[in-house]
């Protein structure tokens, strides 16, 4: 356990204060034993996705991020939920095993990714993940299968149940290394022409996508590009991403989020649901936007 970690430069916001007690367990049988010693904690992977309050956690955070076993079994890939979306599909490649191509260029860890049912360019993880182990507070560590995840939209139980996912097993389909490759770098293009790079410190999409329209396109139509807020502002080249100019907190973003937020309820009675998530708690500003936008 460390003690007052200042966790700000593990996300990719470059945002976040000093979390008061932080774990790194290695295995799963480290995770079970750190959440029998802390029941609330709060349970995080690669932090590619989460906003991190400048005012920090009184509470216990547990990242799984050196949570990153992994092995091949024929068509099947086992890893921990550290493992990182970008090492997965590579491995794939490796393997000439089709179906991960969509994470060659994901930020996120496996945890991550299966707790949102992460998703681009027509793949997702609902359509290859098997079963995975996760870790239930009331029966300890069991396994899920695909259809007890009840995947939707960028969304799974995990999201509606204090489940956390510990490892993953992915059935994927052999294919061609030129096809899977080809896949691969259609992904990665389309990916760094139509989103910020990550030296741009961001979060990925701000807010998910109402279904049959884009987040992308309700928030161009309400001229959010370039607004600032201290010192974050919206990208100029897509309406639904934030970037951290070296300075923001987690204040400023939430503030843009509810301007993004409000802008467009105002103008065509939608309500975003952010895709970020939110660690915090100290600031009384903070709590009542995050209450306003759903995020507690």
């Amino acid at each position: 356990m460390e003690a007052n970690y200042d966790i700000k430069n593990l996300t990719s916001f470059k945002i976040g204060g000093n979390i008061s007690r932080m774990y790194f367990p290695r295995t799963i049988e480290e995770f079970i034993s750190v959440r029998e010693k802390e029941p609330e904690a709060f349970v995080v992977g690669n932090l590619s996705n989460i906003l991190v309050s400048s005012d920090g956690y009184n509470g216990a955070v547990i990242c799984t991020k050196k949570m990153d076993s992994i092995s091949v079994d024929g068509n099947i890939i086992k890893a921990g939920a550290g493992v990182r979306g970008t090492k997965l599909s590579k491995l794939a490649l490796e393997n000439l095993l089709s179906g991960l191509e969509f994470m060659i260029a994901f930020p996120g860890s496996v945890g991550g990714e299966v707790f949102m049912n992460a998703g681009a360019h027509g793949q997702s993880i609902s359509d290859v993940l098997k079963l995975a182990k996760i870790f239930c507070p009331e029966k300890g560590v069991v396994s899920l299968t695909n259809e007890e995840f009840e995947f939707d939209y960028r969304t799974s139980i995990c999201q509606r149940e204090p489940y956390s996912v510990l490892e993953a097993e992915f059935l994927l389909k052999n294919s061609k290394a030129d096809d899977i490759k080809s896949k691969m770098d259609e992904n990665l293009s389309f990916r760094q022409n139509k989103q910020p790079s990550l030296t741009l410190p961001n979060c990925g999409s701000t807010f998910r996508n109402p279904e049959g329209d884009s987040a992308g396109r309700l928030l161009d139509l309400c001229n959010v590009k370039g607004l600032k807020s201290g010192g974050v502002h919206v990208w100029e080249n897509h309406a639904n991403f934030i970037i951290n100019d070296s300075n923001g907190t987690s204040l400023d973003v939430l503030r843009l989020m509810d301007e993004m937020y409000s802008r467009v309820k105002e103008k065509f009675d939608i309500e975003l649901k952010p895709e970020v998530r939110f660690l915090g708690g100290n600031n009384e500003e903070e709590v009542m936007i995050c209450k306003k936008l759903k995020m507690l």
